[in-house]
């Protein structure tokens, strides 16, 4: 038995998105900017696509744009909202300290352009303050970003609060939904949210592609220039194979979310209680407000990076947090945030599962998990030092 619980990481792709994207790829192969009518058959499966798309997120056709994924997305929403400030003399921006680095990198290089950034802190389950959200925006306030859920703990933010507090205060607000999309209900009109990144590849979409929403009004400047691809906004061909498998798997998604998050929230349920038995463990982020698929366990007195290689020796994929970040030895920035010390963070694990998953395989992982996380201890002088109280437990 292989168990994938990385779904977080990337999803694998369904049947929805392959065969459309296979269609696509030997029918409609013109370029949707061309003239002729092979072209223009392309621009109609774009406009499809799009109208699809924005169907679902409660938006309107004009208001969805194409990107490569989640981070460009992020990118472009973000800088866009502070060049538009600047403009109005407004240079301070607010954010969390959870959020994704393609947001918090973003953040980090306006900072060094001249900006001013705010990352508000979150309470111990990893969910912002949306009072502590009002207190922080100030007359020159260009922007306010919060994920929608959080990549590594699965802690669903209040959304809707925060856009609410954005709108009353006149200040762009927006969200880096990619790990909710697909997964939790959300309509942008609805919710007052201004701009939303999204990622095909976390709803079993292709990757290398996503949307970024910007409703009406709200200006959007280019990151990269070139045509005049998305209404001059975001230049180069575009990937129309990869667009309907988008547009398919989002569709596919949603029309089914209700029961996915019903059977996946149990079997994460379930998981959750069996891992809560391990000794000196504790589960991070919200217990209750948390994305259906998301486990996030912190061990103590074991390292990260071993627990996942056995783990996968014993047919088990999983991560330590984002995937982003996979290369990097220091620990979770978002586990140091909600109040975690380095030596517990270096111990976490992250189980994304999906519909897929079956109580078999949770089964498995209570049985295996404790097993693999036993043997690390047993070797490991940290715990001999845990254990015979030479060094208090933190967890």
């Amino acid at each position: 038995m292989y168990i994938y619980a990385d779904n977080a990481a990337t999803t694998k792709m369904g049947d929805a998105a392959i065969d459309v994207m296979t269609k696509c790829m030997h029918e409609v192969y013109g370029n949707p900017s061309s003239l002729h009518s092979v072209g223009q058959k392309a621009a109609e499966v774009l406009q499809k696509a799009r109208e699809e798309i924005a169907e679902v997120l409660g938006a309107d056709f004009h208001e969805i744009y194409f990107t490569s994924g989640g981070s460009e997305a992020d990118n472009q929403a973000i800088r866009s909202a502070a060049l538009f400030g600047a403009k109005k003399g407004k240079k301070h921006l607010i954010s969390t300290k959870i959020e994704h680095h393609a947001v918090l990198h973003t953040l980090n290089k306006l900072e060094k352009e001249g900006f001013e950034v705010t990352l508000l802190d979150v309470a111990e389950n990893g969910i912002v303050r949306p009072e502590d959200v009002a207190a922080a925006i100030r007359e020159d306030t260009a922007l306010v970003t919060v994920m929608y859920a959080n990549n590594e703990i699965g802690t669903l933010q209040p959304i809707n609060e925060i856009a609410e507090i954005c709108r009353e205060k006149k200040v762009i607000f927006h969200t880096d939904a990619v790990q909710a999309v697909g997964h939790v209900p959300i309509n942008v009109h609805e919710q007052k949210i201004d701009m939303l990144s999204l990622s095909a590849h976390k709803f079993k979409g292709p990757k290398g592609i996503g949307v970024l929403y910007v409703k009406k009004g709200v200006p959007l400047f280019n990151l990269i220039e070139g045509g005049a691809q998305e209404r001059g906004r975001r230049a180069g061909t575009e990937n129309l194979p990869a667009i309907v498998g988008m547009a398919a798997a989002l569709k596919e998604a949603v029309a089914h979310m209700e029961e996915n998050a019903k059977k996946v929230g149990a079997l994460r349920d379930k998981l959750i209680r069996g891992l809560s038995e391990i000794e000196h463990s504790r589960l991070n982020g919200d217990a209750v407000k948390r994305l259906p698929g998301n486990v996030n366990f912190c061990f103590e007195g074991i390292e990260g990076e071993s627990l996942l290689l056995l783990l996968d020796a014993r047919g088990i994929a999983a991560s330590s947090g984002s995937a982003c970040t996979s290369g990097s030895l220091d620990p979770s920035h978002v586990l140091l945030a909600i109040g975690l010390p380095h030596e517990v963070a270096h111990g976490s694990l992250r189980l994304s599962i999906n519909e897929e998953n079956t109580e078999e395989e949770i089964d498995y992982m209570i049985k295996a998990i404790p097993e693999v996380v036993d043997y690390l201890r047993n070797i490991s002088p940290v715990w001999e030092k845990l254990t015979k109280g030479e060094t208090p437990h933190v967890i």
